[in-house]
């Protein structure tokens, strides 16, 4: 089965900062099922996110790499995510909602 995950940054990404490798002892990571990120990528497509740096902006998540999403973009993935109701999004509506209201980056490891 294939994971999408993600986790609140404690720490603003730097400029020229790189995620590059999985760390998953850095971030307390929530596990999402890509079965259910999959049908929901399209309506990701106008969505401001960074892909593994700052110096790479790009719409969606990287599906495949890592995403840093800026809390900007946050209140848009939540808009998506509460659209539909189903129980595995329950959870990663509540990571989002914390990192607003904290005003965090979010990290997405894809599969």
């Amino acid at each position: 089965m294939a994971y999408h995950e993600f986790g609140i940054m404690e720490d603003t990404p730097k400029k020229y900062q790189r995620f590059d490798e999985y760390e998953p002892e850095k971030f307390e990571l929530i596990k999402i099922n890509d079965d259910f990120i999959e049908p929901l990528l399209h309506s990701f497509d106008d969505i401001y996110c960074y892909w593994h740096t700052l110096e790479c902006p790009g719409m969606n998540l990287a599906y495949c790499g890592i995403t840093l999403i800026p809390p900007e973009s946050i209140d848009s993935f939540i808009f998506i995510f509460s659209k539909y109701d189903k129980e595995p999004y329950n959870k990663i509506i509540e990571l989002f909602k914390e990192a607003k209201i904290r005003d965090k980056y979010i990290i997405h490891y894809g599969i």
